[in-house]
């Protein structure tokens, strides 16, 4: 193992690219609020009857996936590998129901035992947003159009597509299961192991699978809008109407579905060409049957959530933040007085940085390095005279400001 490396799957992430997640989350987190979506957050880990009870025992999560481990208790416990089951745990351990509908915003690292590749790691960052106690198409489209209106903020709709499909009731969904399973039947040998073990359990998850020969045979199988009742059509084309209302693209795609069972009618994704085989940005659905599938009273929700890494890996180049003003002391006499002003300055929200040691020359060259672009500088006639020197980095024009003004001349002049 080499020495002092970070663990596989997980990566520093330095000032640069840090900019770049920062203007993910700061720009959902403000657009969140604007839609009125509180924000939130749940521990990292959760006991792992949480994800096993809400993803399911054979999904990919579950069996492959997850951090599981015995904390000295003896208890089994989970980083979280998502967060809406988190979500769906805190609202019913505080006993939130009766503050229905509930709007969430959550931000935060997930983890995930998977082949590190690009835009996919085994600690990943996540944004999302739930809707709980709305069980209207029109709940939906406002979560489709808040992650819409996130992209374009982001200045990265243009590059992403939203792919929608339904899913149908629990009635629907039965109906469908029967006809897959029928056509699956035909083609049990060339499935994958893991495949033919769901085929018993739970079919509709087949048509997750990442296997290519499972996806080959997938490709053949019914459509799920063929096995629609009319309460489900009606559902799907409230919410057809609402995004057209609202001016939101999609385009449909029978084959976006989710597996597990407390889904139901929405699901839907905005993918880009951009990132090569990560294509997914941003997913999500209705998962009416969560809350009772965790031991709640029937709930009806629906979320989303996007990775930030992929995010931000479609972002223009963020804008440089304003490089601080540099103070710099002619000689160790003026040091005193420097430091009170590098504070002032501070706390008049100018960002502010000074060399901590070193004659007048280096501190110069520390003023160039970080970027300053005003240096102010402090000698002992100035402030024997109650004033500073400001100079143009840039220019070399300077200029001599009364210290009692130096708070607004910088403020102008940034």
């Amino acid at each position: 193992m080499p020495a002092l490396q970070p663990v596989r799957g997980t990566r520093d992430i330095l000032p640069e690219e840090m900019r770049r997640h920062r203007r993910v989350e700061e720009t959902a987190r403000a657009l969140a609020l604007r839609y009125g979506y509180a924000e939130m957050a749940t521990p990292i880990f959760e006991f792992s009857d949480v994800f096993a009870r809400s993803l399911g025992d054979t999904s990919d999560i579950v069996t492959k996936e997850m951090y599981t481990f015995q904390d000295k208790g003896g208890d089994s416990v989970t980083l979280r590998p998502e967060n809406t089951a988190g979500v769906v745990r805190a609202f019913l351990s505080n006993g939130l129901q009766q503050q229905l509908p509930l709007k969430l915003f959550y931000r935060g690292p997930m983890f995930r035992y998977e082949r590190p590749q690009k835009g996919r790691m085994r600690q990943f960052h996540q944004i999302g947003v739930e809707l709980l106690g709305i069980n209207d198409p029109l709940g939906d489209a406002e979560v489709i159009a808040l992650g819409r209106h996130l992209l374009e903020e982001l200045g990265v709709a243009d590059k992403c597509v939203l792919e929608l499909n339904t899913l149908g009731d629990p009635e629907s969904r039965a109906a469908y299961r029967d006809k897959l399973v029928a056509y699956l039947r035909d083609f049990v040998a060339q499935l994958s192991e893991d495949s033919q073990a769901r085929l018993k359990r739970n079919p509709l998850r087949i048509l997750d699978s990442k296997d290519e020969g499972d996806r080959r045979i997938v490709a053949g199988a019914p459509p799920m809008g063929d096995s629609l009742n009319d309460a489900s059509r009606a559902f799907f084309d409230g919410l057809c109407r609402a995004l057209e209302a609202v001016g939101v693209p999609y385009r449909l795609n029978p084959r976006l579905v989710r597996g597990l069972d407390y889904y139901s009618h929405t699901a839907f994704e905005f993918t880009t060409e951009a990132l090569g085989a990560q294509g997914t940005v941003l997913a999500g659905g209705r998962y009416d049957g969560l809350v009772e599938q965790l031991g709640g009273p029937p709930t009806p929700g629906i979320g989303w959530a996007a990775g930030i890494e992929r995010l931000a890996l479609l972002l223009a180049e963020p804008a440089p933040e304003a490089p601080p003003v540099a103070v710099v002391p002619v000689g160790p006499a003026e040091v005193a007085a420097a430091l009170k002003i590098v504070q002032r300055l501070r706390r008049a929200g100018i960002a502010a940085d000074m060399a901590f040691s070193g004659n007048m020359s280096k501190r110069m060259k520390r003023a160039d390095k970080i970027g300053a672009r005003i240096a102010v500088v402090l000698g002992e006639n100035e402030l024997t005279r109650g004033i500073a020197t400001v100079r143009d980095m840039t220019t070399g024009e300077q200029a001599e400001v009364p210290l009692s003004a130096l708070e607004d001349r910088l403020a102008r002049d940034r």
